[in-house]
Formats: C-alpha cells, structure tokens, sequence
C-alpha cells in the first residue's frame, strides 16, 4: 500500500451465509459518514451479487465482460484435428468433416488458434456478464458484478469487477464466499482480508480455510465473529493459537436478524453500532502500518 493511496480491505467468509455481505455494507455505510464521497463498495460476489439490496444504489451504467472464443472458417479448415488435440476443456471437437465449439467449456486460452495451421480459427468475443455502476444516497461508489444467467465461468466477471478498484478512495472489496479462484481473485486486489466467520465446528473448518489461502497469497488478514454467543470459545482459541486479531464479535441477535431482513445495514438500524465498525477500520490501518513498519527496520 502507497502512502498516497487509501487501502482496499476485502470481506471474505469460508462459506455462504456467515454476514460477510451484512458487514461488508455495514462497514461502507459507517466509513462514509465520516469520509463522506470518499469510499467505494465493489460487489464481486458476481454469482449471487446482493450487496445493493443493502446500499439501494442508482445504477447508472452497466458495462459488458467478454471473453475470447473460437469461430471456425469452415472455407479455410482442413479438418487436421490440431485445434481439438491440444485444447485442454474439450471445447472445440472434429468429427469427420464437421468442427464443433461448445463456448460454455471454453477457457479463451487462444491455444485452437495458436496452433491452427492454415489461420481458420479467429477468436471473437462472448459475454459473460456484466458490470454495474452507480452511487448511493450517501455518496458511496457503488460497483456490482453480475454472471451472466446459464453461464459458469465467474472468474472474468470478477476479476472485471475488482479491478474497478479506485486507489484515491476507502474501497471495501464483498468477496464470493469460499476459497475457490473467484475469491482469490477478489482478495487478490486488497491490501487486508477481513475473515468473517461463525462460532460453529462447519465456521471453524471454513475459517482454517481461508486463513491459509490468505497466508499462501501473502495477504494479512483478521477475523470478525458473527453470531457470537457466549460459552462457544472454538473460534477464538483458534485465533489465539494462530495469532489472528479478532476484530469484531457481532452477536447472535434477533434484531440484527430482522433488519437484515428488512435490507438494513448494521450502521443503519443500530447507530450504536457505528463507532465499533469504524474502530475495525483503524484496526485494520493500524495492522497495515505496523506490518509496513517492520519491513523497513528489517
């Protein structure tokens, strides 16, 4: 992270379902009331994308994503088979004097035009998805990524959508749940993970997950318990023995529950709740500047 440029924080969760949109919005919310039309939301959770049902941005341009794929000139081709022998997803198929290229499998690797040897292959483009921009009432950036219905390949659409990451503002990164490559993309783009994860046995496990995947990619990363309960220490010794900050307990309540149900943010139904969201931010600053501190001296 520059000294002049603000940090991107993404918000992660090993599994579906623990509040990591619910924080991620929360904390947006909370972080532009005192840095008003300075932070910036990027949804790339682009397979179930829900973060505006929270913000209700005005959505004020959508910009398609494409990828590469074949188109064969039947004119030019001479059915030698190269294209279907070296594509490695069993996108493209000769069969007798038919050529067939099934999209939906294909990873736009070019390698079918590569190795063409007469030039009949040339690669256009398909969409895939898209991406939406906008703002919210309260001057926050608004960004969402959104697959394109039927289609599988999410890792395009997420990397189009992170990469709206403006460096002069707070950007706050809502990640797909998991550890597969679409939450790698993501976390890719940031400078923190903030972990949020339940005190439950299947949280723990999805936890472990992803604290690997950020120590393997080298991102710093802390935790944020959601539904918290007492007597229920299994996450917390975990992040003692691993030494993760534990940066928010959100507790198990029923009126939380109720206004997430009704598309409210924490900072929005509990102002009560807004000092301790900005407090996780300078938490995670101060992390950011001491590890940065240390390098140096190193």
């Amino acid at each position: 992270m520059s000294e002049r440029s603000k940090p991107t924080v993404s918000v992660a969760a090993g599994k579906g379902g623990t509040g990591k949109t619910l924080f991620a919005t929360s904390l947006a919310v909370a972080l532009s009331e005192i840095h008003p039309g300075q932070v910036q939301l990027i949804d790339c959770d682009v397979e179930e994308p829900n973060a505006d049902i929270l913000l209700h941005p005005q959505i004020t341009q959508h910009t398609p994503v494409n990828v590469l794929v074949p188109q064969v000139d039947l004119d030019i081709c001479t059915r030698c088979g190269l294209c279907a022998k070296h594509c490695q997803f069993s996108a493209i198929a000769v069969i007798r004097d038919a050529v067939i290229t099934f999209p939906d499998l294909c990873a736009a690797c070019g390698v079918c035009a590569y190795v063409c040897p007469v030039g009949a292959i040339t690669e256009v483009n398909r969409q895939v998805g898209s991406v939406a921009h906008g703002s919210t009432v309260r001057g926050i950036e608004f960004v969402q990524g959104r697959l394109s219905v039927g289609d599988q390949r999410a890792t395009p659409v997420t990397r189009a959508t992170g990469s709206c990451n403006d460096d002069s503002m707070i950007t706050i990164l809502d990640a797909p749940p998991g550890t597969a490559c679409p939450m790698q993309e993501t976390i890719e783009f940031s400078d923190y993970c903030i972990l949020v994860t339940e005190p439950t046995p299947f949280g723990l496990a999805n936890l472990e997950d992803s604290v690997e995947t950020c120590r393997r990619m080298g991102i710093p990363c802390g935790v944020v318990i959601n539904r918290d309960q007492a007597g229920r220490p299994g996450v917390e010794d975990y992040c003692t023995r691993e030494g993760i900050d534990v940066l928010l307990h959100i507790p198990e309540d029923r009126e939380i529950a109720e206004a997430y149900a009704r598309g409210e943010t924490l900072a929005d139904a509990f102002p009560q709740w807004h000092d301790e969201l900005v407090r996780v931010y300078e938490d995670v600053i101060r992390s950011l500047s001491q590890t940065a501190t240390a390098k140096v001296e190193e």
